[in-house]
This record gives C-alpha cells, sequence and structure tokens, in this order.
C-alpha cells in the first residue's frame, strides 16, 4: 500500500514514540497490581494487557511504512500452529466458543518467521472471537496448496459489510472508521497483511454479513536453507503473548493469576 508523506510520519515517527511513552507508563501500572483475584484485580488486569497489545501494535507499525523481508527459519508449520491452537483452546472455551483445527498434512517443514507468524495467528483469533457470539464456532485450519501453505482463520460471527470490506486495512487514518472500545486502533488487519507480505505471502479477507468471516493467510511453502535464526523476542514484555493477544475477546475472570501463572 502506498503511504502519503504524512501518513508515514504517522507511521514511522508518531506511533512509535506513543508507545515508548507508554510502555514506562504501563510499567509502573503492572508494578502496583495487588496479587488476588477480585473482580477489580482481575478487571485490572485485562486493562494492563488491552494496554500492552495496544502498544505493542504501535510499535509494530512502522513496519507498515517499510518493504524488507523478515528473516526466517526452517521449522514444521503443521507442528507451530498445532501449539497455538491447544494454548488458545481453553481460553476461547471461556468465551464459549468452540475452537476447531484441520491441519492436514502430518508435517510441513517451510521457512517462515516463527515471531510474526504467530502474530497473525493471535490477531486473526482474536478478531473471530471477538466477534462471534457465545456458542458460536472458530475454525483454524492449515493445508498445503501446491507451493503454498494456506492458513485460514474463519468464525461464525457477524461478518462485515460488502462496503466496509475494502476499508480494514487503512481503518488507523479514518477515525469514523475505527471500532468503538475495546476493538482497536484498526492496525490488526494491516499488521498482519504486512508480516505475512514481509515474508513473501498475502492476506485475503472474505465475509458475509451475519454468516461470518474467513482470512486467509498465504506463505511460500518451501525451506529458506538459511542458517539464520528467529531470534527470540518477547515482544509481550515477557508476559503470555497469548494473553495479550486475546485480551479484547476474553472475559475479565479469565485474568485470574492462575491463569497468567501457568
Amino acid at each position: 500500500m502506498d503511504y502519503t508523506p504524512q501518513e508515514v510520519q504517522l507511521l514511522t515517527k508518531t506511533l512509535p514514540g506513543i508507545a515508548a511513552q507508554l510502555r514506562g507508563t504501563l510499567a509502573n501500572m503492572h508494578a502496583a497490581l495487588s496479587s488476588g483475584d477480585t473482580p477489580d484485580t482481575c478487571i485490572l488486569r485485562q486493562s494492563y494487557y488491552r494496554l500492552l497489545r495496544t502498544v505493542t501494535n504501535l510499535t509494530d507499525a512502522s513496519l507498515l511504512a517499510e518493504d524488507f523481508p523478515l528473516p526466517k527459519q526452517d521449522m514444521d508449520l503443521v507442528l507451530f500452529i498445532d501449539d497455538l491452537c491447544r494454548q488458545a483452546q481453553p481460553l476461547l472455551e471461556q468465551c464459549d466458543l468452540t475452537l476447531c483445527a484441520d491441519l492436514r498434512p502430518r508435517h510441513l517443514i517451510m521457512g517462515f518467521n516463527g515471531t510474526y507468524t504467530a502474530r497473525i495467528f493471535w490477531n486473526l483469533l482474536s478478531n473471530a472471537a471477538k466477534f462471534t457470539p457465545a456458542g458460536g464456532q472458530v475454525r483454524v485450519t492449515l493445508l498445503q496448496q501446491g507451493s503454498q501453505a494456506l492458513l485460514q482463520v474463519s468464525d461464525t460471527g457477524c461478518g462485515i459489510a460488502p462496503e466496509l470490506q475494502d476499508t480494514v486495512y487503512d481503518r488507523i487514518f479514518h477515525a469514523g472508521r475505527m471500532d468503538p472500545p475495546p476493538h482497536g486502533l484498526g492496525l490488526g488487519l494491516s499488521l498482519c497483511r504486512c508480516f505475512a507480505q514481509r515474508q513473501g505471502g498475502s492476506l485475503l479477507l472474505r465475509s458475509t454479513p451475519g454468516q461470518g468471516t474467513c482470512v486467509t493467510v498465504s506463505l511460500p511453502a518451501r525451506r529458506c536453507g538459511a542458517a539464520v535464526q528467529d531470534v527470540p523476542f518477547h515482544y509481550a514484555g515477557g508476559f503470555q503473548p497469548v494473553m495479550m493477544e486475546l485480551s479484547d475477546a476474553l472475559p475479565y475472570a479469565g485474568f485470574a493469576e492462575k491463569n497468567l501463572n501457568e
């Protein structure tokens, strides 16, 4: 996507600068949180994780205006996604949602960036959970189609109106298109598409109002053959990424101490 100079300034300077200022405040907030699992304490923890998620997305906004490949490492994408699904399943149960995983190849060794592929997964899963009513279903599908690995996250939620589907990637620049809290700044899908493209892939969204949404991420299913390591980076500040990424979707009771310490 081509950005105006003003939009580039916003993405590369303004938003990351705001994020840097907020991180210090968040550190103080976390230090002040008391132990225990009263409703108020759980709500405060959830609010902390929501803010942490927002700050993380603001920090990554600069990637939208850049064009460089992400480092890759040869790993088994099937085992990688299966592990993420296993982490997510008990949490989605708290939302009264059923998570169905259909991972068709037994193994798929290919080059991908683990950190940012996980970010894609969690963001799409969070969107699906937020907009699917209790009793609904979220489905994760992984298959190989020719030279591409296709990761799909679909739901039985409210769907997106046709006239809004072309704007889901640029809502950050249009205040009238932003969702009300806690549904974010409108950066999530833009970042997911960016993370896929930086790995040589793509992202496609299909949605039918009243029936649900399906997002398909395509990544090259080939080994990178390089010795580049995906350097571990705890973008959640050492806290559980799954709790941060799903903080907009989970009920506040999910932020009891026992869930955060597992």
